[in-house]
C-alpha cells in the first residue's frame, strides 16, 4: 500500500513542476513586454513586486504556484507517514481527493479565479488533509490502537 499512498504526492509534485512552467511562459513574456529584458529587473525583486505592475491574469499562475510550496508541504508530510507506518485505502483515496482538487484549483485559480469557488475547493481539500493529518497523528500516538 505504500506505493499506492505515495502515488498522489508524486503526482501532485509534478503538478507543481506544470504550474511552474505554466507561471513562468506567462510570466517571462509579460514582464519583457512591461519592464524590459530580465536584466532591467531591480534587483532582490521578488514576484510580489510584480503586483499591479502585470495583468492580474499573469499574477494569478505565481499565486497559485506560491499555493503549491505552503499547504501541499503538510500533505506531503502526512502521506511519507502514513505510508510508512501503514496506509489504509481510506488514506490513498483521502490523498487522491486531497490532490484532485488542488489540481482543479489550481486551474480554477489559474483561468477564471472566482474567490467563492476556489475557496470551496480549498476548503474541500483542506478536509482530506485533515484526514489524512489525523491518520498521521494516530499512527504515530496510538501504533497499538490504530487497525492500518
Amino acid at each position: 500500500m505504500q506505493a499506492q499512498m505515495l502515488a498522489p504526492a508524486a503526482v501532485l509534485i509534478a503538478w507543481s513542476l506544470v504550474m511552474m512552467v505554466w507561471m513562468a511562459a506567462t510570466r517571462l513574456p509579460a514582464m519583457k513586454a512591461k519592464i524590459g529584458p530580465m536584466g532591467n529587473a531591480k534587483p532582490g525583486g521578488r514576484g510580489q513586486d510584480l503586483e499591479g505592475v502585470l495583468d492580474d491574469k499573469v499574477n494569478w499562475k505565481g499565486h497559485n504556484y506560491a499555493h503549491l510550496m505552503e499547504q501541499p508541504t503538510l500533505f506531503y508530510a502526512a502521506s511519507l507517514i502514513v505510508a510508512l507506518l501503514g496506509a489504509a485505502a481510506g488514506d490513498v483515496l483521502a490523498a487522491w481527493i486531497y490532490v484532485v482538487l488542488r489540481v482543479v484549483h489550481s486551474i480554477w485559480q489559474a483561468t477564471v479565479n472566482v474567490v467563492s469557488v476556489r475557496f470551496l475547493l480549498f476548503l474541500a481539500s483542506s478536509i482530506a488533509l485533515i484526514w489524512l493529518a489525523y491518520r498521521a497523528l494516530s499512527l504515530t500516538l496510538f501504533p497499538d490502537l490504530v487497525a492500518a
